[in-house]
């Protein structure tokens, strides 16, 4: 296959398993803690990637360890809380919306910190994505007043975290397999996830014993498999073989798919916000026109 239709396919497949993740956290939520949450997330990726590629950590370097658990904790363990934790006050489309922000951060954090450059209509893509992402958020705020959008620093903060991980990636890790990267980052970071669980009450009856416990830990299943373990392999080969903007953009993309999930699950979703996406669309295309 063309390399350029391979990437887009890696974009699509990840816009609609990370566009479902959303509405996945929000299920598992209503049995577990934010902090059970995130850190149970993490142990079940990890559990699922050393099953698929543990010996591939024959493979890494030593001085690539380094990088690998940065990566590790900015792209995969601060944010599993950070999700987690903003879900609990913000709807699960908004916070789609607001992880739009991952493209911006990537191209700011490329340019005065990696030293990558990017071309003006991938700024131009951008800047329009943003403006769509904006029309979203604005949106979402007059329909659901009772939210409580001070928990949007959380998504933020992730967003930043997402742009440093996807600059590394292509600066530091570009040789090493995409498997390996997610293997690599998951053996460090299951380790303090595990102590945050023995720490945080996890194993009591009063959680093991919670009317909704089992379908949360179904969906947290399904969330691992899935929207961690399968796409970080995928992201990090999507990062690999096109640009950190063109990766990043699946952010983009993302919103579409979680807010049709957050009005089938009973979401208010607008007019405008229909002409909102479009506008993200727009961005997408011309972040990636040559």
């Amino acid at each position: 296959m063309n390399p350029n239709n391979i990437k887009w396919l890696y974009l699509i497949v990840l816009s609609v398993i990370w566009g479902s993740s959303f509405i996945l956290i929000k299920k598992a939520l209503i049995g577990l803690s934010p902090i059970h949450l995130g850190a149970l997330r993490v142990v079940f990726t990890g559990l699922f990637l050393f099953i698929a590629g543990y010996k591939n950590i024959k493979t890494v370097k030593i001085k690539q360890w380094k990088w690998l658990a940065i990566s590790g904790f900015l792209g995969s363990f601060f944010p599993a809380y950070l999700f987690a934790f903003a879900e609990t006050e913000i709807d699960s489309s908004v916070t789609s919306i607001l992880n739009s922000l991952v493209p911006l951060n990537t191209i700011i954090l490329g340019i005065l910190v990696f030293k990558i450059k990017s071309s003006r209509w991938q700024i131009l893509g951008v800047v329009i994505g943003l403006l769509g992402s904006v029309m979203l958020i604005a949106s979402g705020a007059v329909i659901n007043t009772d939210q409580n959008y001070f928990y949007a620093i959380f998504i933020i903060m992730a967003t930043v975290m997402y742009a440093a991980n996807v600059n590394i990636i292509k600066r530091y890790l570009q040789d090493v397999a995409a498997l390996t990267i997610a293997v690599g980052n998951f053996s460090v970071i299951i380790i303090p996830a595990i102590i945050v669980l023995l720490c945080s009450g996890f194993f009591t009856n009063e959680v093991f014993l919670s009317p909704n416990f089992s379908g949360s830990i179904g969906y947290l299943l399904v969330l691992s498999l899935f929207g961690t373990a399968i796409a970080k392999v995928l992201f990090n080969k999507l990062v690999q073989i096109a640009t950190p903007v063109f990766a990043s953009s699946v952010t983009y993309l993302m919103p579409v798919i979680a807010v049709f999930w957050g009005v089938l699950d009973g979401e208010s979703f607008s007019f405008l916000q229909v002409i909102a996406s479009i506008v993200i669309l727009l961005g997408v295309y011309l972040a990636n026109k040559k």
